[in-house]
């Protein structure tokens, strides 16, 4: 880099950010990193000169890693707004250090099942986003000639429920059903990401009683390991049958991790994503009626959460998402038989899985592959996004790993501050994130709105 502001290749650098700690697929190390025009122009050693002109920010040991992209959020906008919003989601994910977020195609009001609904939700979107922001589209029994379009429209993917979705306008798919809609998409060469829960085993689990039901254990039993088991066994036959590329949502059955490993041997089509809430909590700490710690597929014993985690590190498990799910406070009851089912986690993600990560050997540069780089490559960005090189885009979150803090719901962004988390000590506090090259959050500071809508890269 010579002092006249031009990097190597004559782009005009117009940021430099150092650290002695950038995480970058080579590894973890000290760093100046080049920024123009939005994207990373260069990762050059930490002593670099930083050009005349250029905006020039030094982190000293805070650690430098690329933007979080969350694969998995439920933002209810337009439609049920009073759950969450894209304003307020994606102030959450921002201050949690994500900048990238693909939003699922169900709660709100339209769902994303035909290019019209989509068309509707970007204009909600377009003036709230504060990170960038994809979508998934929703795959039903009746819109099978609605799938082409939307993906021809730039949706990511397809959603389908194997069980009851808990909303009415968005209802699942059966076994046929399942068939003719996969088949569409593998046409097309598509990504059908499934909840998946066989509704049989859970018409046939303990049904919670009709008093109201507060132990936690009614309902861990009304929502089975096998119920997950089978539905992923015969999306894997299926997926082997269609040569069509699959995703697992959710996994919380560590039980089903032998079938996706034979799966994945075979050269079956398939990835595999977890939550921090099954990775970070456990059934024997929920209280009685503590609603907040209510998602479908449910949080399991200790012992299979130490599973998830052996499947995360030997590569069973790919990726690590959020699953935010909120709802209004009212829908939360401590009745586990009716309060809503759903985890709000977006702000807290990051710090939650390292604060587990660390306590079990495992690095910030597992955490990024699990988080950024793995769910960027799932949903087709990873041209852009995750990872700090250049060509990528500029999005950075920087983490001070060794910090502490209790989690105050009254801190959260989200629009309904209900959380899981609720007095838990994490470590990791997040000091800024940066889309693009330009800082959006910086100790709770926001700026104004300037994430992007994104479209499937052909």
């Amino acid at each position: 880099m010579s002092g006249d502001g031009l990097v190597e290749d004559g782009g005009l650098v117009e940021l430099v950010l150092r650290s002695t700690r950038v995480i970058t697929p080579e590894g973890t190390r000290a760093a100046s990193v080049a920024v123009a025009g939005g994207k990373i122009t260069a990762v050059l050693p930490h002593d670099a000169e930083v050009p005349s002109g250029a905006r020039f920010e030094d982190f000293g040991d805070d650690v430098l890693l690329p933007g979080l992209v969350d694969t998995h959020v439920h933002v209810n906008d337009p439609g049920r707004t009073e759950w969450e919003g894209f304003w307020t989601a994606t102030r959450a994910a921002a201050a949690g250090g994500i900048t990238t977020l693909v939003d699922m195609p169900l709660n709100s009001l339209p769902p994303t099942t035909t290019v019209d609904h989509l068309r509707t939700k970007k204009d909600v979107a377009r003036s709230k986003a504060h990170i960038d922001v994809g979508f998934w589209g929703g795959a039903l029994p009746d819109n099978v000639k609605d799938l082409r379009p939307l993906h021809d429209a730039g949706v990511f993917g397809f959603k389908a429920f194997l069980s009851p979705s808990g909303v009415d306008e968005f209802p699942e798919l059966d076994q046929e059903g399942l068939a003719r809609s996969l088949a569409e998409i593998a046409g097309f060469g598509g990504l059908l990401i499934v909840h998946a829960e066989d509704p049989h085993h859970l018409a046939a689990a303990p049904q919670m009683s009709g008093q109201k039901a507060v132990k936690y254990a009614e309902f861990l039993a009304s929502r089975p390991r096998g119920a997950e088991d089978t539905a992923i066994a015969n999306l894997i036959a299926q997926a082997k049958r269609l040569d069509a590329r699959v995703h697992v949502l959710h996994l919380s059955s560590s039980d089903a991790l032998p079938l996706i490993a034979a799966a994945k041997s075979e050269g079956v089509r398939i990835t595999v994503e977890t939550c921090p809430h099954y990775l970070t909590l456990t059934a024997e700490e929920v209280p009685d009626g503590a609603s907040e710690f209510k998602c479908c597929p449910p949080i399991r014993e200790a012992a299979n959460q130490d599973l998830l985690w052996q499947a995360l590190a030997d590569g069973t498990i790919d990726c690590v998402v959020t699953d935010h799910s909120p709802s209004t406070a009212d829908l939360k009851t401590d009745d586990f038989a009716t309060a809503w089912g759903g985890i709000s986690g977006l702000q807290l993600s990051l710090s939650a899985i390292w604060t587990e990560a660390r306590r079990r050997g495992h690095g910030l540069e597992d955490v990024v592959r699990w988080m950024s780089t793995r769910t960027a490559r799932l949903v087709g960005l990873d041209h852009r996004k995750g990872a700090i090189e250049a060509g990528r885009d500029a999005d950075f979150a920087v983490l001070a790993p060794d910090e502490t803090f209790t989690v105050d719901p009254a801190a959260l962004q989200h629009r309904n501050r209900v959380t899981a988390y609720a007095g838990r000590t994490l470590h990791g506090v997040v000091r800024s994130t940066w889309l693009r090259g330009e800082r959006i959050v910086s100790d709770g500071e926001f700026t104004e709105p300037s994430g992007q809508l994104l479209t499937r890269h052909p």
